[in-house]
């Protein structure tokens, strides 16, 4: 029997439980235990999530979006001008992390998992801001997918500009680390897929329909007929302003839109796996 009091054994008990707690929350928050991964979820304005980055993570998001505004020398990460804080950068919010990740994770954001996109939407003064982006990027050479002399060569993480895309600048660099957010204008451009990986554009500005009934015969049609064009070239495609329900997300999935995008973390990750378990 032991010879420490009640009180003493249940402050022992505390401090094992306490350690057990520590050791269980160090697992859970390794990156080798993280969610399986959803390679067509998108995350819209993922830095106004209470987490950026790590929130999608945990719900297994293979693509998340950030904007970008270039203030004294820096890349801040906001949706508006006015609410930029200094110590909200790209690199702290979401490069540094993903390199930390990529590395404990044997080369992928997701152990053995798909390639992870960043889009980094840049918000104004889009040359300027590109070229201190492409300062920066060599230092994160080992987990990015780069094109040299237009060869490309895949890495853990594909980074593309989209918003003020300074689309003759970036395509003069002989090594680039990043490509271009096409638009469905781009449909039939002959842009290098290496240079213009992705085609987005806003879901309301061609189709009327918003998720209640059926899905007019015009728009499905119209809508499989953007995905096998750009499916054609090699780009995936992705739209933005998509309303936030079920019934639209069904119709995306069915079409092969290779990123649904969304503010819902946790709804669209139901709806992904619950599809996924039903095949």
């Amino acid at each position: 029997m032991s010879s420490l009091s009640p009180i003493k054994n249940a402050a022992n008990y505390g401090y094992i439980a306490g350690g057990l707690l520590a050791i269980a929350g160090c697992c859970l928050a390794s990156p080798a235990l993280a969610a399986t991964p959803l390679p067509q979820a998108h995350a819209h304005n993922d830095y106004e999530h209470k987490r950026p980055l790590l929130d999608a993570l945990d719900h297994g998001f293979c693509s998340v979006e950030a904007d970008i505004y270039l203030v004294d020398g820096a890349l801040l990460v906001a949706h508006n001008r006015r609410d930029v804080k200094p110590e909200r950068t790209l690199e702290a919010l979401y490069l540094d992390p993903l390199l930390a990740r990529v590395r404990e994770n044997g080369g992928r954001v997701y152990r053995d998992g798909p390639p992870f996109t960043l889009l980094v939407d840049i918000k104004a003064d889009g040359v300027r801001a590109y070229e201190v982006l492409a300062e920066r990027l060599p230092k994160y050479a080992e987990m990015l997918t780069v094109a040299r002399d237009g060869k490309l060569q895949p890495g853990a993480v594909t980074i593309v500009i989209s918003g003020d895309r300074a689309m003759d600048r970036i395509a003069a660099d002989q090594v680039r680390y990043v490509g271009i957010d096409g638009r469905m204008s781009d449909l039939d451009a002959t842009t290098p897929v290496d240079l213009m990986p992705l085609v987005s554009d806003s879901w309301m500005s061609h189709f009327r329909w918003r998720g209640k009934g059926d899905i007019p015969a015009e728009e499905k049609t119209k809508l499989r007929d953007f995905v096998a064009k750009a499916h054609a070239k090699g780009r995936r495609v992705r739209f933005w302003a998509i309303p936030a329900n079920r019934a639209v997300w069904s119709e995306l999935s069915d079409a092969g839109v290779d990123l649904i995008n969304t503010d819902d973390l946790a709804g669209l990750e139901q709806y992904l796996r619950e599809r996924d378990h039903a095949k």
